[in-house]
């Protein structure tokens, strides 16, 4: 492991890591991640195919859906060319500066993500707390300045990130943890004081948590309104209409809590499982949510069908 450890000289290549000790094993690791990408690039496409040619499908709750499509477009590409490269080829070595343009995108698109996410939790309120002024509160006009402000205030977020990193000097250790690049994975790497990325990371998590705790309190207001609802037949209908919602919570939010609760109480942990849960935090959110919509929107569901239906006939 000597070749990994530098003396003071500047860094100028990264390593990134597959599973350790199962390299021989990295041909058939790809060849499932390589069908989890083909399949979750080619289902967000189909999403925003569909979304874009049908009309019946211009309605606020798509608008956002077509949002997290994209950002779920926007995970997968970002990580796909080092995933691939790890996996297929052999191929560990990464540049510093292209490893700092890839954990910008892709903390950018999981900032988006998490973004729709709360904006789709207040979709949900707004139809089942007030269905009849639903279209007026949400026009499209308006589904464009939210979905424009929530990725301009991701932006700014996210954008400190590469400069704050750029200005580290990474002079002892070149090994990352992961087969993509992380913010904190990357700090850690420097030589250098690194307090301004540590605290402005914390900062950043939090408005993650926030985005979390606000998804959980419209889900709270949404029980309230459907309790008041009066057959239970009602009360089930309505709910149905967020299972979707809810599925793509999970989805996305359990693999990031489980790595988190990983790294704070489970330290010394298999490193291969901490690998695992962070490359299913970026393989599976992209992957399940077209699927999850295919099977729980009946609209979509439909098209999808109607569209096999023409090919065969």
């Amino acid at each position: 492991m000597s070749f990994f450890n530098t003396s003071e000289i500047e860094i100028s290549i990264f390593f990134l890591i597959g599973f350790p000790g199962m390299e021989s094993l990295h041909i058939w690791f790809s060849i499932p991640i390589c069908f989890m990408y083909l399949v979750a690039i080619l289902g967000n496409c189909i999403i925003l195919f569909f979304i874009k040619t049908e009309p019946s499908l211009h309605e606020p709750m798509y608008y956002f859906l077509s949002m997290l499509a994209i950002s779920d477009l926007g995970l997968s590409l970002s990580s796909l060319p080092t995933m691939l490269r790890i996996f297929l080829f052999n191929a560990p070595r990464i540049s510093p500066d292209a490893c700092i343009a890839q954990e910008f995108f892709i903390h950018g698109f999981s900032a988006m993500e998490s973004s729709v996410l709360l904006i789709m939790s207040f979709d949900r309120f707004i139809a089942i707390y007030n269905p009849l002024r639903y279209a007026t509160i949400l026009t499209s006009a308006r589904v464009t300045k939210i979905g424009f402000a929530f990725s301009l205030k991701n932006l700014l977020l996210i954008l400190p990130f590469p400069f704050t990193l750029k200005h580290l000097r990474y002079c002892k250790k070149n090994l990352l943890s992961h087969s993509y690049c992380l913010h904190q994975d990357v700090m850690k790497l420097a030589c250098s004081d690194n307090k301004v990325n540590v605290i402005y990371g914390l900062f950043v998590a939090f408005t993650g948590i926030l985005d979390l705790t606000f998804i959980f309190m419209s889900y709270i207001l949404i029980l309230k309104t459907v309790l008041n609802l009066a057959s239970q037949r009602e009360r089930l209908k309505v709910l149905n209409t967020c299972v979707s919602h809810i599925c793509a919570v999970l989805i996305f939010y359990v693999p990031i809590v489980s790595l988190a609760v990983i790294y704070r109480f489970a330290k010394h942990s298999s490193p291969t499982i901490r690998i695992l849960m962070a490359d299913v935090f970026l393989l599976v959110p992209p992957l399940m949510n077209p699927i999850v919509y295919c099977v729980k929107s009946q609209q979509i569901r439909n098209l999808f069908l109607g569209k096999l239906c023409q090919k065969q006939s």
